[in-house]
């Protein structure tokens, strides 16, 4: 894939999206539609903050020259086109990440790769926005992430050992500007076995498996082992298939990365949507 070619300077305004331009160059060899959407979401959320003073303009004009470049490259991609594929796409690369830095640290494995792992994934639940409001079950993953992100990396930063798991939630820490949470670069290489960087390509689909997901964080809704039948005739709504189409999807997206817990589970809501009109 060509190199893009490089943004001016930052300006002072667009502080807050820094994060995500770093995670868009990041990813713009390891998954290009990852990067595509950060940019995306960098630009719609630079466009808000100032787009009439003449640096932020020319940021946000070499910016979008980014993106046409970048859409060109991925023309047909799926992710790109197709809305609901792309927002499959990144939340499933989101949660791959929350789950392995979760996993090292339930293990009490601190390191600066899981942090970085926690943060990066609050960063791109913020992205995913660039498709509609979020989800209760996201919002609390991107808290949760972007609190431990900072909790462990002050505690290693004071030379105190951070507790696994999750230990309450505190709302005054300010993970935006902590410029050193964000500023570990992602592995990038592919781990071996026995390494805890992170690599979503690489992952065992039973890194998946098994965790224990902590209170208030990643809670997503139970499914039934087995769903009811429907009683009496359903009256399904064009929302209530749009919703069923899009869990299929993130079925399918799962499936990519050999990730059958979530595809089943995302199988199992369209199934109990469409047998019981209800979620």
């Amino acid at each position: 894939m060509a190199a893009l070619a490089p943004l001016p300077p930052l300006p002072p305004q667009f502080k807050s999206i820094q994060h995500h331009l770093r995670t868009a160059q990041e990813h713009d060899k390891r998954d290009p539609v990852v990067a595509y959407y950060c940019r995306l979401y960098a630009m719609q959320t630079g466009m808000k903050i100032d787009s009439k003073t003449p640096e932020c303009r020319k940021f946000l004009s070499k910016l979008m020259d980014q993106l046409e470049t970048l859409k060109k490259q991925l023309g047909d991609n799926e992710a790109i086109t197709q809305e609901i594929v792309g927002s499959a796409h990144l939340e499933n690369y989101a949660l791959k990440m929350f789950l392995y830095a979760d996993n090292e640290d339930r293990a009490g494995r601190f390191h600066k790769n899981m942090i970085k792992s926690f943060y990066t994934a609050s960063l791109l639940i913020d992205v995913i926005t660039v498709f509609g409001e979020l989800t209760d079950e996201n919002v609390k993953h991107r808290k949760y992430a972007r609190w431990k992100a900072t909790y462990i990396h002050n505690c290693l930063k004071n030379g105190e050992t951070p507790q696994a798991g999750p230990v309450g939630i505190e709302d005054d820490n300010d993970v935006e500007e902590n410029e050193d949470v964000g500023a570990t670069s992602l592995p990038t290489q592919p781990p071996q076995p026995s390494s805890s960087t992170y690599d979503p390509s690489s992952m065992p689909s039973s890194s998946c498996t098994g965790i224990q997901i902590p209170p208030g964080a990643h809670a997503p809704a139970n499914t039934p082992a087995e769903v009811p039948h429907s009683t009496g005739d359903i009256r399904l709504t064009p929302e209530d298939f749009a919703r069923a189409q899009k869990y299929c999807k993130y079925a399918g997206s799962a499936l990519q990365y050999e990730d059958v817990s979530t595809a089943v589970q995302n199988l199992q809501k369209a199934l109990k949507l469409l047998t019981t009109g209800r979620e």
